[in-house]
């Protein structure tokens, strides 16, 4: 946790925190002896004017400790919330840099939990530091002092009572120690569970599911439940026990105290101050173990956090990044790439070799897991090849800045994502200052324009989480124009046209190759349909990572009987695929 604090925290205003609570313990610890005084002087003789003074200087401690304790709860709460609001920005920034591989090792829902809850748990204790930890050790020591001074032969019974709290601490630590750290796990178990449910509802419905996925969160939340009793039901023992011992603490001083005042070797004040100080050190070690029973949970919250944030790069940007000129004409080149995914024994692609100039069209065409979205997902670099080459405008795309390759490439995704928003903005993501003409015309390209215009409040039209307001057809219109709007080197559509009838997949289609601005690029294509990919420059034919053919669709067709077999799959009596 410490790695966490030293370079996010205002140092500082952590010096300003302890000042503060240091005039706070010390206002607080001049109070028991004036109250003494005031007993033994004032009440005790009927001095009433030495009565009226001490309690003006209690007043003015008191106001004293209560100015102190107001810019130490500020100086405190911002100071987390600060650590909180930077922890936060880095992960989400380290998180949207993950590859595939790193988001598939720790899982959305762990990343979502250790953004939540476990910088949570570091802003609770950073508090309770900068409050408790501070105060704790400062009061247990300057009350177990000002306790001796009053009256050393009374002091003997923290000699019995420390010793029975230290052994209760280290006994609740012991066994709830371990219990926090799993609690953070089962916290992850939940939310994948629930987010999973969320993101599933439709299935769960369709298929009749809904009491099994009830027990399975019941399961998970059952054992979150169960952990969580016992290791809050062992902290809370703590104070009970606290309570006991301070009880039988004043038991005895009373006792010892009477003793000594009837023997007239200590005056009734000093009785008051020194319980007042017993009060103060029992209290006050019963803080700080408070304290280090949660300083574990969040120190595993901290290594988790840590482990993600040191987290290298599987696919790291180059430290002297090439840059490609302006006037560098779009291409796409594989130069006999083979890749292989993290731990796989076999081989995803091999061997391919394909060149692609600025106004080509490539299509992609194959079975199912044949490596389509494989092989384009190394355009964009979510993966690094194994061997070989992927050159965009003629540069080897790792040695580009991501920036700069991520701003060459235009991607429509297999899956239709849309942000919660409106149009607009989800436009905008493919061009931040994209004015509205050019956003009808890229929904015009995707053939999208008319069920926009026919919205209420068109471009403004409100986009749902998830675009849940549109349907599949309609998502996969407005992610294409998306794409299309953003000025780009290589335009990707990967599988992005199956929501589509084939009308509207042909009027798409030819769209793009009639636009001015595309017909300057390269268009990749990935699609099951044949009908999608006959009038594209070059057809490529995986089949198992390999290529099975390579060509246009005449040539294919002629000689190629991988791809003869897909066209004849796909042909209806009478009809053509």
């Amino acid at each position: 946790m410490w790695k966490i604090m030293k370079t996010r925290m205002s140092w500082p205003a952590v010096a300003g925190a302890a000042m503060f609570m240091l005039l706070q313990v010390l206002s607080d610890l001049n109070l028991p002896a004036i109250t003494s005084q005031l007993i033994d002087k004032g009440v005790a003789r009927g001095d009433l004017a030495y009565i009226w003074q001490a309690g003006g200087k209690m007043l003015l401690f008191a106001g004293l400790s209560i100015l102190a304790a107001i810019g130490n709860v500020y100086l405190a709460s911002t100071q987390a919330q600060k650590l909180g609001a930077r922890l936060r920005e880095e992960l989400f920034a380290k998180v949207v840099n993950f590859g595939d591989q790193e988001m598939g090792s720790f899982g959305s829902s762990s990343l979502i939990t250790r953004t939540t809850n476990d910088v949570m748990q570091i802003q609770n204790v950073v508090i309770m530091m900068l409050r408790m930890m501070l105060m704790s050790p400062l009061m247990l020591l300057g009350a177990g002092f000002m306790a001796y001074v009053t009256e050393r032969r009374l002091a003997m019974i923290f000699l019995i009572s420390v010793p029975l709290l230290l052994l209760a601490v280290w006994l609740v630590m012991r066994n709830a120690v371990p219990l926090f750290k799993s609690l953070q796990k089962k916290i992850d178990n939940i939310n994948l569970v629930f987010r999973e449910g969320l993101t599933g509802v439709r299935v769960i419905r369709a298929f009749r599911r809904d009491s099994f996925e009830q027990e399975r969160f019941d399961q998970v939340n059952q054992d979150y439940t169960q952990t969580g009793i016992k290791v809050f039901s062992l902290t809370s023992m703590m104070y009970p026990i606290m309570i006991t011992v301070l009880s039988f603490t004043n038991i005895g001083i009373v006792l010892l105290g009477s003793r000594l005042i009837g023997a007239m070797e200590m005056e009734v004040g000093k009785l008051v101050s020194f319980m007042t100080y017993a009060s103060m050190v029992l209290f006050s070690f019963m803080m700080l173990s408070m304290v280090f029973v949660f300083i574990p949970r969040a120190q595993a919250a901290a290594s988790r956090i840590n482990e993600v944030l040191a987290t290298p790069d599987s696919l790291p940007a180059p430290d002297d990044a090439q840059t490609v000129a302006a006037t560098t004409p779009a291409s796409l080149e594989f130069e006999q790439v083979s890749f292989r995914y993290h731990g796989a024994e076999e081989l995803a692609l091999t061997g391919l070799n394909i060149k692609m100039d600025a106004g080509q069209t490539l299509a992609i065409i194959g079975g199912t897991g044949s490596g389509k979205t494989t092989l384009i997902n190394l355009i964009p670099r979510l993966y690094d090849v194994e061997q070989g080459r992927v050159l965009v405008d003629g540069l080897d795309v790792r040695n580009m800045a991501k920036h700069d390759l991520h701003r060459r490439v235009a991607f429509a995704q297999q899956k239709a994502i849309l942000f919660k928003g409106t149009i607009r903005s989800n436009l905008q993501f493919g061009k931040p200052d994209a004015t509205d003409e050019e956003m009808w015309h890229a929904l015009e390209v995707a053939q999208a324009q008319d069920f926009v215009a026919a919205l209420p409040d068109g471009l403004d039209a409100v986009v749902e989480q998830n675009g849940d307001n549109f349907s599949g057809g309609q998502k996969q219109r407005l992610t294409i124009a998306r794409a299309v709007i953003k000025p780009a080197s290589i335009y990707v559509f990967d599988d992005s046209f199956s929501a589509l009838d084939f009308k509207t997949d042909a009027n798409l289609r030819a769209a793009l190759k009639h636009d001015p601005a595309i017909q300057k690029s390269v268009v990749v294509i990935v699609a099951q349909r044949v009908a999608t990919v006959t009038q594209a420059d070059q057809i490529i034919v995986l089949d198992n990572g390999k290529v099975a053919g390579q060509g246009t669709h005449a040539e294919l067709m002629a000689n190629n009987p991988t791809y003869q077999e897909i066209v004849h799959s796909q042909i209806r009596e009478g009809g053509q695929a």
